[in-house]
């Protein structure tokens, strides 16, 4: 988005870019743009839980099929739900300008799973709410640091990772230690959002405003689909040529992790985070059910196993 910004206003907008922790360190981003330490920034929510309890309400698994689609459900509620725009603009001053996520996150194992009873027992290095996934489906769920998972792969400290999207993945060299890359049907993975400092955005002219709603747009209808497609098929290819092992669990497996997984993560945020925090659970879930009949139908972003299936 930023460089087709600075593209299209004609050099108006000059963006200075900081990877990686060089400018905030993990967990530092939220507070960051709140602060106007930088303008615009990457959240990823399961980082920052006990800041953003509402939007926790968007983090799940096993209730949709496709990455694509998932955006769209979270325009969607923002727009609709006053609680999620109150707890980003007024709580944090920061406005969204698009919804992402990290696509699609395999079960990353060192021994193959090909049931339930398989991953009994396991160690799993889990992000966010996929600890609720591992411990639901019998494993033991490991809080971990992404620098230090290889590591911990290595040393057989844990037994894989869930969690981890696809495309870091195979960049971090996992598949080395854990070559079985499992879809176990959850569904797209963890919710992000692209923010920036709402009194920044308010500062800006007209004009930048209208471009940056127009590459939201684009984002929104099609931009993104393209974008991770690309990659994801990229990363397919090195994946297999590097030995990973592709899985995908039959349909009355994921069925059962699915009853395994929902309601009850669900009903788990609405009970221990929304009540206590005064939000109207229910009412949000009703209308990100409603998003999701709406979307879902029109998904198309294909996971890495499907892509190797028709290869």
């Amino acid at each position: 988005m930023v460089s087709e910004l600075e593209k299209r206003s004609g050099g108006q907008v000059n963006v200075r870019r900081y990877w990686s922790g060089s400018l905030n360190k993990v967990g530092e981003h939220l507070a960051a743009v709140r602060d106007k330490t930088s303008e615009m920034t990457l959240i990823s929510p399961g980082y920052y839980q006990a800041d953003l309890p509402v939007t926790r309400g968007l983090e799940w698994y096993f209730r949709m099929e496709r990455a694509d689609s998932l955006l769209l459900v979270c325009r969607d509620v923002y727009d609709q739900f006053q609680p999620l725009r109150d707890e980003w603009e007024k709580r944090h001053k920061s406005k969204v300008m698009y919804w992402t996520n990290w696509n699609y996150a395999p079960m990353i194992t060192r021994r193959p799973i090909n049931s339930i009873e398989d991953f009994k027992g396991m160690r799993m290095r889990g992000y966010g709410v996929a600890t609720d996934v591992i411990e639901a489906l019998g494993g033991t769920a490991v809080p971990m640091a992404a620098p230090e998972v290889y590591t911990a792969l290595e040393r057989g400290v844990v037994d894989g990772v869930y969690g981890f999207d696809f495309i870091t993945a195979v960049a971090y060299n996992l598949h080395e230690i854990a070559p079985h890359f499992t879809d176990i049907g959850d569904g797209p993975h963890a919710p992000a959002a692209i923010v920036m400092n709402i009194d920044y955005w308010n500062s800006l002219p007209a004009n930048v405003q209208n471009i940056c709603n127009e590459l939201v747009d684009e984002i929104y209808s099609g931009a993104y689909t393209s974008v991770i497609d690309r990659s994801t098929r990229q990363y397919v290819d090195r994946a297999m040529s590097e030995g990973v092992k592709f899985n995908i669990w039959p349909d009355d497996l994921k069925k059962t992790a699915r009853d395994a997984v929902q309601p009850a993560q669900v009903n788990k945020w609405v009970d221990t985070v929304a009540k206590p925090n005064g939000i109207d659970g229910q009412e949000m879930q009703k209308l990100i059910d409603a998003a999701i009949a709406k979307h879902a139908p029109a998904g198309k972003l294909p996971r890495p196993e499907e892509i190797v299936l028709k290869a």
